[in-house]
């Protein structure tokens, strides 16, 4: 895989005139083993990129569903090592980006170099950090660069047209919106100015993919409508773990709804 393939994919995917789909799973629930299973399904499934959450005992931005997924993870013994290690042991098995999604502080223990060296070799593609702020970015932002790695950052409805810009400049992958105020998994009420703040964050030129509280369909449907993708966590998460059955047909309409 050659490096920035989270810009590329989004690159490509805007010339054919789509929207990207982008699921998100937590490493390691409940194994493994299973985690390579659920991502060879959303591969079959359609999705653009995928997220792959990194479980953490303080996970601050996550609700219920991803919090019980990363105490499931963790109790299967699944750490920031072993899941560098399995993604090394995976790659070549699907062609779609992997983003990870980590909390500093496993980074930080694992090494923060080691760690973007070793994610290279894995074919990590785009790394999301929702603890890191812009500010304190810069070592980890050259790190990612000399490895070919993508770098994702956050925006909210409340970020300031100058945190937005700082963002942007920040972010080499896309930026993350976040459609709500609060935790994954929480209800989406997304204001009528949704759209205008979407097209203000677009307007610096980077695409932007939208997630937090995206979890039907109908949902993802309209807000493909302005965003360049949309990422839906939760809704996947509490399906592949209650009715796993049901999971493919779940994330295959997401899929065409983008």
């Amino acid at each position: 895989m050659k490096g920035f393939a989270v810009r590329g994919k989004l690159e490509y995917i805007k010339k054919q005139g789509k929207k990207a789909f982008i699921p998100y799973i937590m490493a390691g629930d409940p194994s493994l083993d299973e985690t390579a299973k659920r991502l060879k399904l959303l591969h079959e499934a359609g999705a653009d990129l995928i997220e792959l959450g990194v479980p953490f005992t303080d996970p601050l931005a996550d609700g219920p569903t991803i919090q019980r997924a990363a105490e499931r993870a963790l109790n299967s013994g699944t750490t920031l090592r072993k899941i560098i290690s399995f993604l090394h042991d995976f790659k070549g098995s699907i062609d779609t980006p992997i983003i990870l999604m980590t909390y500093l502080n496993p980074v930080f223990c694992y090494g923060i170099e080691k760690f973007f060296h070793d994610a290279s070799e894995a074919n990590v593609a785009g790394v999301i950090f929702p603890d890191l702020t812009v500010e304190e970015s810069d070592s980890y932002r050259d790190f990612a660069k000399a490895y070919g790695i993508d770098t994702i950052f956050l925006v909210a409805p409340t970020s300031t047209p100058q945190r937005v810009k700082k963002v942007v400049r920040s972010s080499t992958g896309f930026v993350y919106y976040v459609s709500i105020t609060g935790i994954t998994g929480t209800e989406l009420r997304l204001e009528s100015t949704f759209n205008e703040h979407i097209n203000f964050v677009k307007s610096f030129g980077k695409p932007v993919c939208v997630g937090f509280g995206v979890s039907t369909p109908q949902e993802a449907k309209y807000v493909a409508k302005f965003a360049d993708g949309v990422i839906v966590g939760s809704a996947i998460v509490k399906i592949f773990h209650e009715a796993p059955e049901r999971a493919y047909e779940f994330i295959k309409s997401l899929r065409e709804a983008v």
